[in-house]
């Protein structure tokens, strides 16, 4: 059900908020947090789409806030989605106007969920220093998603330098089963140091380079991007130590890798691309600080380089 508000204000939203639970139970309790995205366009239903999946784990009051249009008279529009519309959270669009799109915190304020945590989430080009913001603020969680942008890895760089706790980003997430496989396979016998890596991958993907950071970080030595010409992720891992190198494929197209040690049989793992539900219900799962993409960002992605 989704039902429209013209011209009016963040109390009249709540009230109707409140209105609708005692009236037919459609605003249920037992919310966890509020996750707050910042888009437009076609990316609103892009992203609600996703955090509805994502609430099915992690119920939530969602906030849209679209960014108005500020030749136009200073009002406030508003839609506010439940039932199948919203999945476990109630959604609401925020569209403010003229000199109210400069004001989104106040706007903001009146619709959030009493003592529950606060997550921005920035679909697309994320503001030059999310902690700065005036939404960003606000949260415990900052979540960009640079893999969307256009110049992307730049953007990457950017966040290094910009960094503050609660900052991650959701290519940090794309290399979740990629670091669970690598650890695994560096768990194993004859455990010996490593000499050389290098990651397979597109070299405009921020997930290669923070899978490559990460590395890096981990082992202590430079990492090497190889290109791989059609590749829109990870593809590869070559772990070079002295009897042998461990090398993990997943061919362009592929949901499947494949990874060989010295001395042992090959193996097959299915790692299809995560989606962005996946990658957002991940990132919602932990609210502190995220440490180890902390190193990952400011300490091993200067250690990367690009192969010529």
């Amino acid at each position: 059900m989704k039902i429209q508000l013209k011209d009016t204000t963040a109390s009249a939203i709540a009230s109707k908020l409140v209105d609708m639970r005692e009236e037919g139970g459609a605003v249920a309790l037992g919310r966890v947090l509020t996750l707050i995205i910042v888009a437009d366009g076609a990316d609103i239903e892009r992203a609600i789409d996703a955090a509805n999946v994502a609430s099915m784990e992690h119920p939530c009051r969602v906030i849209v806030v679209r960014p108005g249009d500020g030749r136009r008279a200073a009002g406030l529009d508003a839609e506010i989605r439940v039932g199948a519309d919203a999945g476990a959270s109630d959604v609401i669009v925020l569209e403010p106007r003229g000199s109210g799109r400069n004001e989104v915190d106040t706007l903001v304020t009146p619709l959030l969920l009493p003592d529950a945590p606060i997550v921005v989430w920035w679909p697309k080009e994320p503001p030059a220093d999310m902690s700065a913001d005036l939404l960003g603020q606000m949260a415990q969680r900052r979540v960009s998603d640079v893999g969307e942008c256009t110049s992307a890895v730049d953007l990457l760089h950017q966040l290094a330098e910009t960094y503050a706790p609660g900052d991650t980003d959701l290519s940090w997430a794309r290399t979740t089963l990629w670091r669970g496989v690598i650890a695994a396979a560096l768990d194993e016998r004859p455990y010996e140091s490593v000499r050389e890596v290098r990651v397979y991958g597109s070299k405009e993907r921020p997930s290669s380079y923070l899978l490559a950071g990460w590395l890096a970080y981990a082992l202590k030595l430079p990492v090497t991007i190889e290109h791989v010409p059609g590749s829109s992720a990870v593809d590869g891992i070559d772990l070079v130590r002295r009897t042998g190198t461990i090398t993990m494929r997943r061919p362009v197209g592929s949901a499947v890798v494949t990874i060989t040690h010295p001395d042992q049989p090959e193996r097959r793992i299915a790692m299809a691309k995560r989606p962005i539900e996946d990658c957002l219900m991940e990132d919602l799962r932990r609210l502190d600080p995220d440490e180890i993409y902390q190193l990952t960002l400011v300490k091993g992605l200067p250690k990367v380089t690009v192969a010529p």
